[in-house]
């Protein structure tokens, strides 16, 4: 099987496409939306649908891409306006927490490790458009914190995946293979704080008396 070509054609109507592609796969997720309830969205043919993205995978990889890269940046936005450390981390690990197992996060997660191992291109693409970007940010802030004397970080990117990896404990997996619904604000609160909390007495720096 042949891969499928990753590079995608854009035109006027390409940010219109996205925004009814958006529109339906927020509101009936990949495998309910339909190319006509898409089209009839975005208020485009089906031949400018497909100009623009041959497969409906791709389609869904891109409105993907363009939700973590929104994520991505409204995280660093709330990082820089937040003058407590601990603050603005658990604010940006709430909000990716809840990108992780929302419908779209999870429906990404599992189509791009399904079609990873076939079509490398996918894996990497994404990768380098969502989570590569959110884990720059994340290092930047925790330099920031080393720098400031709140840190004592030796590899920041170990510690940005660790940080990554505590805020998704005892959620995200249960929910990629289906085992629970989708956790309340409380249950996001709490691994969120347990995360912070855990994170900061590995790394974090007590101010002397």
């Amino acid at each position: 099987m042949n891969a499928p070509d990753t590079t995608l054609k854009q035109g006027r109507k390409w940010d219109q496409v996205l925004g009814g592609a958006r529109t339906v796969f927020l509101r009936d997720g990949f495998e309910g939306a339909s190319v006509d309830d898409i089209v009839r969205e975005a208020g485009v043919s089906k031949a400018t649908l497909y100009s623009y993205f041959p497969d409906k995978r791709l389609l869904f990889l891109e409105v993907a891409k363009c939700e973590c890269k929104a994520q991505s940046e409204d995280a660093a936005a709330r990082i820089c306006c937040s003058g407590d450390f601990a603050e603005g981390l658990a604010d940006a690990a709430g909000r990716m927490v809840r990108f992780f197992v929302s419908d779209v996060g999870l429906q990404v997660h599992r189509i791009v490790v399904g079609e990873s191992q076939r079509f490398p291109e996918i894996g990497r693409d994404f990768y380098a458009s969502g989570p590569a970007q959110v884990r720059e940010i994340l290092k930047d802030f925790l330099r920031k914190g080393v720098e400031a004397g709140t840190l004592r970080i030796d590899d920041l990117d170990l510690a940005a995946d660790q940080f990554a990896e505590l805020c998704k404990a005892g959620l995200h997996l249960p929910m990629v293979l289906g085992l629970r619904e989708r956790p309340t604000d409380e249950e996001i609160d709490r691994v969120v704080l347990s995360a912070v909390d855990m994170f900061l007495c590995k790394y974090g720096v007590a101010p002397r008396g």
